[in-house]
């Protein structure tokens, strides 16, 4: 109600210029009040343009984050119920592996549900997770499996996205380990600087029943990621042979 008020003041006011104006016939008058009228609509106009596009910018950025929560969210829930499974054979074997299982996976909780949530963590903690749900499967295999995890690491406080990897190493492990009876290996590569980030995993496989792509919503929901977080500066490939499986995850920083 008061702004109506105002904006029928400013409007009387403006008319009563616009009749002095011409009263007085003063020519040079008169057309600084036409030009000022021309005017104020178009700037009227640019202002109502700009507070759009500010408003469509907020609501894409909103969209954009509630997109990429949705995401995070989706990564391996399996996971856990899995490894609790795990972890109530141990408790039922009394298995002195017992308590480190415990650790790990509530050290995973954590980060999956507090730091998971962030825009980023370091470099340092990202590979903590990697490493404690590297160590929570290899307790699941009998036999030994063979995995290297090649760091190269300029800053470990560096900030990056969390939960970035997850999946092509949960993949590596579903689609690569567990169809393998013997002679399985998983090599990872970790690579990180100011301007760029690179992270390459391979493993091989078997194919069992139906062939069956590796990867699958896993792989979908990374590339979705990398193209909200990283628009036109980065590349994810994938290469499968008949054996092996590989992914490789370019990032420029700058």
């Amino acid at each position: 109600m008061k702004t109506r008020i105002k904006q029928l003041i400013y409007v009387c006011i403006y008319a009563a210029i616009i009749a002095l104006a011409f009263v007085s016939e003063n020519a040079q008058l008169i057309l600084v009040v036409l030009s000022v009228s021309l005017m104020i609509p178009i700037i009227y106009l640019i202002n109502d343009r700009y507070k759009q596009k500010q408003k469509i910018a907020s609501l894409n950025e909103a969209t954009l984050k509630s997109e990429l929560n949705l995401l995070k969210s989706q990564i391996n829930p399996h996971f856990f119920f899995n490894t609790l499974n795990n972890l109530y054979g141990l408790a039922v074997q009394k298995s002195d592996l017992t308590k480190d299982v415990i650790f790990k996976l509530s050290e995973m909780m954590r980060f999956t549900i507090y730091d998971g949530r962030k825009d980023s963590v370091s470099v340092k903690d990202e590979i903590s997770y990697l490493h404690n749900f590297i160590e929570l499967h290899q307790i699941r295999y009998k036999e030994q499996v063979n995995i290297k995890f090649e760091k190269n690491i300029e800053n470990q406080d560096q900030k990056i996205p969390p939960l970035l990897f997850i999946n092509l190493l949960e993949n590596a492990f579903k689609h690569g380990l567990e169809t393998k009876t013997g002679n399985g290996y998983i090599y990872i590569k970790f690579t990180t600087t100011k301007t760029r980030i690179e992270f390459e995993i391979e493993n091989n496989y078997e194919e069992t029943g139906t062939p069956k792509k590796p990867g699958g919503i896993g792989l979908e929901n990374l590339k979705r990621r990398l193209e909200l977080l990283f628009p036109g500066k980065h590349s994810f490939t994938t290469r499968k042979t008949e054996d092996v499986f590989k992914s490789s995850v370019i990032i420029e920083l700058t």
